[in-house]
């Protein structure tokens, strides 16, 4: 898995098209303004502020978290870094290195190997979980039944974690794309939550196939 903040390179050349509307991006802008390591960081903030996912939690997990951003964002959500967090809590896995974040624990691995999880469950100490979070995307290849699958192997892994660790009222959020198996996925998450839908928040660039499901309410 990758986390956020992509390169903008397709077979180790820069795409000049996506390089020029990253300079020119009001929201990379806005996220050098704010200290935000990525630009992504606004899509999660309007999910949150469009489904209130965060009003209530104090146990959250960012899968995929590189670079960052996401766990900026919820590490000033839930304040941790001004240590007025309490008892709140955001454990951030992803294969890649994280610079730190403020009251954030990391674990670098992948999130389905049994160190990685074991570490969680330490850090956890018996807390279901209030919120999932995932950005993954995997490398593309440009194939797309190819990318469609690897998207898909991805997500159905974050909600199957989900499944085990996310508290009966909880939520989910993941990336996922339009395009071959993007239906499939759909329905995972409907026969999964309660409550299922897709979600583009503006911070998307409009080129861009991405949506985001959110899930709230576990099934019983």
């Amino acid at each position: 898995m990758t986390g956020k903040g992509k390169s903008g390179k397709v077979g180790g050349k820069v795409n000049k098209t996506w390089l020029h509307d990253h300079i020119n991006d009001p929201y990379v802008k806005l996220a050098q303004k704010e200290g935000y390591r990525a630009r992504a960081v606004y899509k999660l903030q309007e999910i949150d502020q469009t489904f209130h996912m965060l009003q209530q939690a104090r146990t959250v997990v960012d899968l995929g978290c590189a670079p960052g951003a996401w766990c900026q964002y919820l590490s000033r959500s839930l304040k941790l870094g001004e240590g007025a967090g309490g008892d709140a809590l955001v454990v951030g896995v992803d294969l890649l290195p994280m610079e730190p974040v403020p009251g954030v624990h990391f674990i670098q691995g992948d999130f389905q190997d049994d160190a990685v999880l074991a570490q969680m469950q330490v850090l956890l100490d018996g807390r279901t979980v209030d919120a999932v979070v995932s950005d993954m995307a995997p490398n593309l290849s440009g194939h797309a039944a190819t990318d469609g699958a690897r998207v898909a192997n991805l997500v159905e892994l974050a909600v199957d974690f989900a499944r085990h660790h996310l508290r009966p009222q909880g939520v989910m959020v993941a990336k996922v794309f339009h395009g071959p198996g993007y239906d499939d996925l759909a329905a995972l998450f409907r026969e999964t939550f309660v409550q299922s839908r897709p979600y583009k928040p503006k911070a998307s660039r409009s080129r861009s196939s991405e949506v985001f499901l959110v899930g709230q309410g576990l099934r019983a």
